[in-house]
C-alpha cells in the first residue's frame, strides 16, 4: 500500500512520524481526521486502516478523546471478524490464572473496563473517582522495573533514570494465537520531566524519553540486519514455546536492556506449571511474513522459547536445542543488533491518541517512571488471530513424532 493511500482513499491526513538526524527507523505514521467511534460501521475504512497498520507497522491515530471503550473493542473485532471474540490473553479469569509474569498482582495490575472487559485498563497512579465505572482505583504496580534481574537502584530511578521494561510481542504463546494488531489508547500520561533510559549493559547506550511512552523496534529490520547464513537458518527453523509460558518464567529476571532473560536456572519444572494440554503448546516459524507487503520479520519471543529446531534447508534434519542458555546465546547476537537508539521509535502519543501496531512485525516495551511524575491511564485491546504465525511463515512446520 503506498505511503498515503489511506489518505487518498478516505480523505485523511497520513504523515510519517518525523525522524531525527541519524535515526534509522523505517516505520511509523500518524493519521488525522479519522473518528474511530464511527469507523467500525464502514468495511472500507476498516480494511484501509488494517492495510495501513500492516504497511507502516506503527500507526498513531490522533484526536480520539471521545472514543468509547466498547467502540475500541468493536474496531478490534472488525480487524479480524473470524477470530474468537475475546482478548488474545483470554478473559480476565483466564488471564489472572494463567498470566503468570504478566498478571501477578505483586508486579502488575490489569483491570477490565466494565461493559467492555476485553479492553484492559493498564496504567500507574490514581485513575480517577469514576473511570468508566472503576471507582477510586490507584495502581501502584503498573509499569515496573521489577522485571530486571539486576534492579535499578531506587535513588537513580527517582532521579529520572529508567530502563526498557520488557521487550516483547503481545502473544499468549499457548492455546490462542497472538493478535495481528494491538491497540493502545492514551487517556492520560505525564509529559515531564524527561527520563533517561539506560541499557545498563556493556554498551553504555542511553536515550531520552518523555514518561509514559511505549518504545518500538521493527523485527523486519532485525531480519534485514542478519547475515546470509543467519537468514538461511531462520527461514527454515522453528521455535517451541513452553506450556503456560508466563508461568514457566514467573520467577525469572530480565536483562538490564529489557531484551531476554538472565540464565539463572529459575524456570519452573513442567510439573509445576499447572494443568496444560500438549495440543495447546505453540510451535511457530522463526520468520513471519507480512501478508500485505511480503516483508519478513525475525519474530522469536526468546523469553518463552523452550526448544529451537534449527536447520538451513527444508530437507535438512533439524538440530534441537533444548537448553535455555544455548537458546539465549543463539538469539542474543541476532536480536541485540537492532537494540540501538537509532532503530528505536518512541512515538509522542498525546492524551486522546491511540497507537496501533502490527504485532507480527514489532517488539515493544513500556518505560517505567516514578509515580510522583503523575498518573498514566491506557486502554489496551487486541484479539487472538484467526490465522496465526504457523500459517504466516515460509514453510509448514513438520511433525517429528
Amino acid at each position: 500500500m503506498p505511503q498515503h493511500a489511506l489518505g487518498r482513499e478516505l480523505g485523511l491526513k497520513v504523515n510519517p512520524i518525523p525522524k531525527g538526524v541519524g535515526e534509522k527507523t523505517n516505520f511509523g505514521v500518524t493519521i488525522e481526521g479519522l473518528d474511530l467511534n464511527q469507523i467500525s460501521d464502514t468495511d472500507e475504512q476498516v480494511k484501509a486502516l488494517s492495510e495501513c497498520i500492516w504497511t507502516h507497522k506503527v500507526v498513531v491515530v490522533k484526536g480520539q478523546q471521545s472514543l468509547e471503550p466498547i467502540k475500541q473493542w468493536e474496531l478490534v473485532t472488525r480487524f479480524d471478524p473470524d477470530s474468537p471474540q475475546v482478548h488474545s490473553h483470554g478473559d480476565m479469569k483466564t488471564f489472572s490464572k494463567k498470566g503468570g509474569l504478566l498478571s501477578e498482582k505483586a508486579s502488575r495490575e490489569v483491570v477490565g473496563i466494565p461493559g467492555a472487559e476485553n479492553v484492559r485498563l493498564i496504567g500507574k497512579g490514581f485513575q480517577g473517582e469514576d473511570h468508566y465505572g472503576i471507582k477510586n482505583l490507584t495502581i501502584y504496580h503498573g509499569l515496573s522495573n521489577d522485571f530486571h534481574s539486576k534492579k535499578l537502584p531506587d535513588d537513580e530511578f527517582k532521579a529520572g533514570n529508567s530502563r526498557f521494561q520488557r521487550w516483547h510481542m503481545d502473544a499468549p504463546l499457548y492455546a490462542r494465537d497472538p493478535a495481528w494488531f494491538t491497540t493502545l489508547r492514551c487517556f492520560k500520561r505525564p509529559t515531564e520531566p524527561m527520563m533517561n533510559i539506560r541499557w545498563d549493559d556493556d554498551t553504555g547506550l542511553s536515550m531520552k524519553s518523555e514518561p509514559g511512552l511505549t518504545a518500538f523496534f521493527s523485527n523486519v529490520q532485525t531480519y534485514e540486519l542478519m547475515s546470509a547464513e543467519e537468514k538461511s537458518i531462520a527461514e527454515n527453523s522453528w521455535v517451541e514455546y513452553a506450556p503456560n509460558p508466563y508461568v514457566w518464567i514467573s520467577k525469572c529476571g530480565g536483562k538490564t536492556n529489557g531484551l531476554g532473560l538472565e540464565s539463572e536456572g529459575k524456570e519452573l519444572a513442567l510439573e509445576d506449571l499447572g494443568d496444560y494440554e500438549l495440543k495447546n503448546v505453540k510451535t511457530y516459524p522463526m520468520v513471519w511474513v507480512n501478508p500485505v507487503t511480503g516483508e519478513r520479520a525475525f519474530q522469536v519471543h526468546g523469553i518463552c522459547a523452550r526448544k529451537l529446531y534449527l536447520r538451513s534447508s527444508p530437507t535438512e534434519e533439524p538440530r534441537i536445542i533444548d537448553n535455555v542458555e544455548e537458546i539465549r546465546a543463539f538469539l542474543k547476537p541476532i536480536q541485540e543488533r537492532v537494540l540501538r537508539p537509532e532503530y528505536i521509535l518512541l512515538p509522542a502519543v498525546e492524551e486522546g491518541d491511540i497507537v496501533m501496531w502490527a504485532n507480527y512485525m514489532m517488539f515493544h516495551t513500556a518505560i517505567d517512571y516514578p509515580i510522583e511524575f503523575g498518573a498514566r491511564t491506557m486502554h489496551q485491546a487486541n484479539i487472538g488471530a484467526s490465522i496465526g504465525p504457523a500459517q504466516m511463515g515460509l514453510f509448514e512446520i513438520p511433525s517429528l513424532a
